[in-house]
């Protein structure tokens, strides 16, 4: 069956795209009539080294197969560089019209290990690279009044995992930054979305098979191939979804999930006003029974990829 060409005519620009969720991504906007930025740093899944050849291949694979692409190999993890990866696009394409914030660095370490190096690395790449790629493409949306960010979040930071810190809270960061985004770009009919993804990419694959759990855990990862990640990306910064703005998704093998946002569940008033002691016989057995467990993203997500 043909493609469908659903983003004819648009510039997307992908980070992270050298691998994984990032090159299908990139793939796929391409075979959907996207010229594609395909950026990579092309460091490792810790964030070390550099290497041009993982953005220039997926690149070069894509023009081969007929598409448009051109790759970019800066960081997005400093202000200068992230807006050299916009300025790579503009000089290529002449505008944008679509950002993906896909690129990641994982150090899992158990939180009472975790050293000053784990937190700022993982933060600067997970949470402050996607500020600064958005508010280097801000001004040309806003100029063309038109634009779409998808923004790669994760259960991690939505619900919760073990041994990710710093990790889990950069990607409750980007679930906030882009709802942000969505807020104060409206006017320019800029539109801003999130999705954590579930798929075995060599991030995941780092996880390591040590207990049976663990093993579990990467068996089933291994079956949610990086592909799937794709169509919800594409259809979400295509003409279509030109109304969806502020969501949180998560696509999971053939299922595409809609997530709920943090809203008031349970209130508790006096007229007298809370003591420290009241805040312990009144409103904390009232509202016990709403409480969430302490559950992390597998005791949520219960059953099998599908």
């Amino acid at each position: 069956m043909a493609q469908s060409k659903i983003l004819d005519g648009k510039v997307v620009i992908v980070t992270g795209a050298g691998n994984g969720v990032g090159a299908e991504i990139a793939k796929l906007a391409a075979a959907c009539g996207a010229s594609v930025l395909v950026n990579d740093l092309g460091g490792g899944a810790a964030g070390g080294g550099a290497d041009t050849a993982p953005a220039q291949r997926v690149a070069d694979e894509i023009n081969a197969a007929g598409g448009i692409a051109a790759p970019s190999f800066h960081s997005i993890a400093a202000w200068d560089s992230a807006e050299a990866i916009i300025q790579d696009a503009i000089k290529a394409f002449g505008r944008i019209d679509a950002v993906v914030n896909n690129a990641g660095i994982l150090r899992d370490v158990i939180f009472h290990k975790m050293s000053k190096e784990d937190w700022d690395l993982v933060r600067a790449v997970n949470l402050d690279g996607y500020f600064y790629v958005s508010r280097a493409a801000a001004p040309y949306f806003k100029e063309q009044g038109s634009g779409a960010f998808v923004h790669m979040t994760s259960t991690s930071g939505l619900i919760g995992n073990m041994g990710q810190a710093n990790y889990a809270a950069a990607k409750l960061g980007v679930a906030g930054l882009s709802k942000s985004i969505a807020i104060d770009m409206k006017r320019f009919n800029v539109r801003s979305n999130c999705i954590a993804p579930f798929a075995f990419t060599r991030m995941v694959g780092t996880i390591p098979a040590n207990d049976e759990a663990n093993r579990k855990r990467l068996e089933i990862a291994k079956r949610m191939t990086p592909e799937k990640i794709a169509p919800l990306v594409c259809g979400l910064v295509s003409d279509g979804a030109a109304d969806v703005t502020g969501q949180i998704f998560s696509s999971r093998m053939n299922e595409a999930i809609l997530f709920s946002q943090p809203r008031p569940i349970r209130t508790a008033q006096t007229s007298d006003g809370w003591t420290p002691e009241t805040i312990v016989s009144h409103v904390l057995p009232a509202m016990k029974p709403s409480f969430y467990p302490l559950d992390i993203s597998s005791h949520v997500f219960t059953w099998d990829p599908f």
